[in-house]
């Protein structure tokens, strides 16, 4: 038999093996955390919004529609929550619709 295709066999496997536990891994660390809306310091949050598709974009403190990965269970403790606010809880305080006019 050819040595070369033997040993490139067995490297082939180990490398697979080794991408296999990485995934396993990662699920893991995913499955300890959990999203947290409204913790997020400027340019810290860890994904889009409908403002802005990309991690690292938040524009202030403590937006209630960026989120970031935090520990389980610890969302709340922080100040966060789960889910992200309806729009009407994120207006600024004082601020109203106009009345909508017939005409």
């Amino acid at each position: 038999m050819n040595t070369k295709l033997i040993l490139s066999s067995a490297i082939a496997g180990l490398v697979a093996l080794s991408t296999a536990g990485g995934a396993a891994a990662a699920e893991e660390k995913k499955a300890e955390k959990e999203k947290c809306f409204g913790v997020a310091k400027k340019g810290q949050n860890d994904c889009g919004t409908a403002k802005h598709s990309c991690a690292g974009q938040a524009s202030a403190d403590s937006v209630a529609e960026e989120w970031k990965y935090v520990a389980k269970g610890s969302c709340e403790q922080m100040g966060g929550k789960l889910k992200v606010a309806a729009k009407d809880d994120m207006k600024p305080a004082g601020k109203t619709d106009a009345p909508k006019q017939a005409y």
